[in-house]
């Protein structure tokens, strides 16, 4: 299996656990959080990764580690990762796990691209107008470009909603050799 396929199932895994424990964000913020200090820290990402040092030596260390700052049933689930040499695999679980959740909860991330910075009130309108749009709560992660004209790039997993002015004016162009090609 692929490792995305893997990781999404341990994601699924993780998922049913915060649903018993009710608390679905918080479990994802724990589990960025330990993500986060796996790749931040070279040694404990080389320490886990270490074929040389036994699954008992490392549920020991993610015990001690963990074990006061977690709920009981995700330390289990951490060594139970470690157990079946899954380990290296806690950033990916956590990016499915944040995805399983968005799905769940209905909502969906865009990627808006705008020529100047926006106010609050702007994002707060770019949301609102893609959420009815898509029919699902958006959460816009905005982003400057200069170069651009004028106008809004939004996207969307794989679907682009290009507004910007040098899009509109390509249209126009286009539609104007149209006409005078007749």
């Amino acid at each position: 299996m692929r490792e995305s396929t893997i990781a999404r199932n341990y994601a699924e895994a993780l998922l049913a656990l915060a649903r018993k424990a009710n608390a679905l964000d918080a479990w994802g913020a724990l589990i960025l959080g330990v993500s986060d200090a796996v790749k931040s820290d070279a040694r404990l990402e080389n320490f886990l990764a270490a074929p040389q040092v036994s699954a008992s030596q490392k549920n020991a260390v993610l015990e001690k580690a963990f074990g006061p700052v977690l709920p009981r049933m995700l330390v289990r689930f951490l060594q139970k990762l470690v157990h079946n040499r899954r380990q290296t695999l806690i950033p990916d679980i956590a990016v499915e796990y944040s995805n399983l959740v968005d799905e769940a909860e209905g909502r969906v991330h865009a990627q808006v691209i705008l020529a100047r910075e926006a106010t609050e009130a702007d994002r707060a309108a770019i949301a609102r107008s893609l959420s009815e749009r898509l029919g699902k709560t958006v959460v816009p992660h905005v982003q400057v470009n200069s170069t651009m004209l004028g106008g809004i790039i939004v996207k969307v997993g794989d679907t682009v909603m290009d507004g910007s002015v040098r899009k509109r004016l390509s249209m126009l162009r286009a539609q104007l050799n149209a006409g005078t090609a007749r």
